[in-house]
């Protein structure tokens, strides 16, 4: 008990001692090992007896003539070289840290943007950030910001508002919501549909747990349809779509979605809303304060100006930000 007590109490060598014992060790000269370190010769002679005290050993055997390792001096020397090694290695990851956008960046998105943006999130950061390791994690909404509030995940890309506290939202833009019918049907192909046409059709929508789903039945509720029932929904944008080219119903998709999923079947029609169409918000969210939020909002701006080709209407900068509960 009594010697760990003592090694408890026993202060550790610090980085200068240990290179300057290095440096000895290499030249087994102290003018030489001292002018190898920038130091002056008595400063390095006393850093390295300094060590000796520390660590409770005789690290070298001094004459007048030369300077050689002792026993211990030759293990302990392969240490302290270790020691240092990883000192640098800390020193130069803390210095990757600090540059902006490199390092692992986990950004989760939603199932329905993942497939239509991140085409576009990609390019950018491969053109603009070649040394960011993005890593995409496409989940629902409440599984990512469970994600992002646990620290499994950095940045999210997915529709708002989430109205969750501790969340600071960045808006890019917003996007309107397209009908698409069956060939056939009487809205098929339509300019300027009132949104009360909705009150009586058959919508289909995803299952319960996407976003769009419940974007979809808030635009209902405002058209008047109330809580009628939907019979058929499916797990993602292109199933729902195919049962819309079986004749199934219709359904509502973002705008940003209609070119892909449309192009798979000659059986579909699409109709815009008149103004203002019903549309959703699609934003990048992080924790409030966090370290790295400079350069989120830096890359929000970039990819502000990435998506302007994409049939959104793009939103301002700071102007636009919001902090949910706080």
């Amino acid at each position: 008990m009594t010697v760990g007590n003592s090694r408890a109490r026993r202060r550790p060598p610090s980085p200068t001692q240990l290179r300057a014992f290095t440096a000895v060790a290499e030249h087994l000269h102290f003018r030489d090992a001292a002018a190898a370190v920038g130091m002056s010769q008595p400063a390095l002679s006393g850093a390295v007896a300094a060590l000796e005290e520390v660590l409770g050993v005789t690290l070298l055997e001094r004459t007048t003539r030369k300077v050689l390792l002792s026993p211990a001096g030759e293990r302990l020397v392969v240490r302290a070289r270790a020691v240092l090694d990883e000192m640098d290695a800390l020193m130069e990851e803390a210095e990757a840290v600090r540059a902006p956008f490199t390092g692992a960046l986990r950004l989760g998105v939603i199932p329905t943007v993942a497939p239509y943006l991140l085409p576009t999130v990609l390019r950018l950061v491969h053109e603009r950030y070649p040394q960011l390791d993005l890593q995409v994690h496409e989940e629902q909404t409440a599984g990512l910001v469970d994600g992002l509030h646990t620290g499994r995940l950095d940045l999210l890309l997915l529709a708002v508002p989430l109205g969750v506290p501790g969340v600071v939202e960045l808006p890019l833009f917003d996007e309107d919501f397209v009908l698409v019918t069956p060939l056939g049907h009487e809205l098929g192909g339509r300019e300027g549909i009132a949104r009360e046409a909705l009150r009586e059709l058959n919508l289909l929508l995803l299952d319960e747990g996407h976003c769009l789903r419940d974007q979809a039945l808030d635009i209902c509720r405002e058209a008047g349809r109330g809580d009628a029932p939907v019979t058929t929904t499916a797990a993602g944008l292109s199933t729902l779509v195919q049962l819309v080219a079986g004749g199934l119903g219709c359904t509502l998709l973002p705008r940003t979605a209609v070119t892909v999923e449309t192009s798979r079947s000659t059986q579909l029609l699409t109709g815009a809303f008149a103004d203002p169409a019903p549309a959703r918000r699609v934003a990048l969210a992080m924790r409030t304060g966090a370290a790295r939020g400079a350069e989120y909002r830096e890359l929000a701006d970039a990819l502000r100006e990435a998506l302007r080709p994409l049939p959104v209407r793009v939103l301002g900068d700071g102007g636009d930000e919001r902090r949910a509960g706080g």
